[in-house]
């Protein structure tokens, strides 16, 4: 079992340089606790996502750690042209020493894509067609690429990333019945279900992994999230969390109330108690988060576990507190 952190980034009651302070030495901390990797989510023109420039982000992550990976949750490939990310993907790699993990995606809100110009009707084939693009990049020299949305002829590939042939790759994921294609890429994946959702979608992936006639020692990080909050007691925990979660919904939920529309993802209720309920959070002291997610973990399948410590308007120093006492109970020796 590995752990990893996952984190909208979004913003807070704090000024803006101030909490980009305090999110960068969180991830200190996590680089010293010994989380495997710090992935971030990708968004636009809302608070829900103040990492909307994912490279740029990250390079200051690069260079306040030394060990912990780090990598978007993912680019929203539509919005780029696909040269220019690629080479940032080479450049984060080179610079981090081999440490950037790749999410790639075409993108959750509609609404953030129609500030960018996209057509919500175009955005899957272009997110297919830059994929590719990417792939071969990263394993030619030269590359020529005919597409419905890019063309590039002969153009000489003068970087490519540490790790080869390319970062390990990841994709948000939630259909059990369409585990085939990340299979057959090794692909690691992240949900954001509920324990036995989460299992319908793990044990679909060994039986795909299995059917290529790999070993299941083998497979890609299988993961799920969870809002964590740990207190010194049950009360206190839960008094942080009710604070901080609806400041965090507001920020999920901006765009859609500006436009008047529903989410595609409708699972996120507007109080903590409700997201407790569904079984996507926890709160507590130290025992209680232990013993919930511990049957989480069990119960899903997973490989893989990401907390989400901050979020809301949480300060540095609760959120501290949170990764202390989980990194003493699942990252101790």
């Amino acid at each position: 079992m590995k752990f990893g952190i996952f984190d909208h980034v979004d913003r807070g009651t704090a000024p803006l340089n101030e909490f980009y302070e305090d999110r960068l030495k969180l991830a200190e901390k996590y680089d010293q606790a010994g989380f495997y990797a710090y992935h971030t989510a990708e968004h636009h023109a809302t608070t829900l996502g103040m990492a909307s420039s994912p490279s740029v982000y990250l390079s200051a992550v690069a260079q306040r750690t030394k060990n912990l990976r780090f990598g978007p949750l993912v680019y929203v490939l539509p919005q780029y042209h696909p040269v220019r990310l690629y080479e940032e993907i080479c450049m984060l790699d080179q610079m981090s020493n081999g440490r950037l993990e790749i999410g790639v995606g075409k993108g959750i809100s509609s609404i953030e894509s129609s500030y960018y110009g996209l057509d919500p009707d175009h955005v899957t084939e272009m997110y297919q067609e830059y994929y590719q693009f990417l792939l071969a990049a990263m394993k030619s020299d030269e590359v020529t690429f005919e597409g419905k949305y890019f063309n590039v002829e002969k153009m000489p590939i003068e970087m490519k990333p540490l790790q080869q042939p390319h970062p390990p790759l990841w994709n948000g994921f939630g259909n059990p019945a369409a585990t085939a294609w990340p299979a057959e890429n090794s692909i690691n994946i992240i949900s954001n279900h509920n324990a036995e959702t989460m299992r319908t979608i793990t044990d679909a992936y060994r039986a795909a992994w299995s059917e290529l006639g790999r070993d299941l020692t083998d497979i890609p990080l299988m993961g799920m999230t969870r809002f964590i909050v740990i207190a010194e007691t049950d009360d206190a925990a839960l008094a942080i969390a009710r604070r901080i979660y609806p400041i965090w919904y507001a920020s999920f939920m901006k765009l859609w109330w500006r436009h008047d529309k529903i989410p595609p993802l409708a699972a996120y209720t507007e109080d903590f108690d409700g997201i407790v309920a569904s079984g996507l959070a926890v709160a507590g002291s130290a025992k209680t988060v232990h013993d919930t997610l511990t049957d989480h973990i069990e119960d899903s399948g997973i490989n893989y576990f990401l907390p989400r410590f901050a979020f809301g308007d949480i300060t540095y120093e609760e959120a501290a507190y949170s990764i202390d006492a989980f990194t003493e109970m699942f990252l101790s020796d």
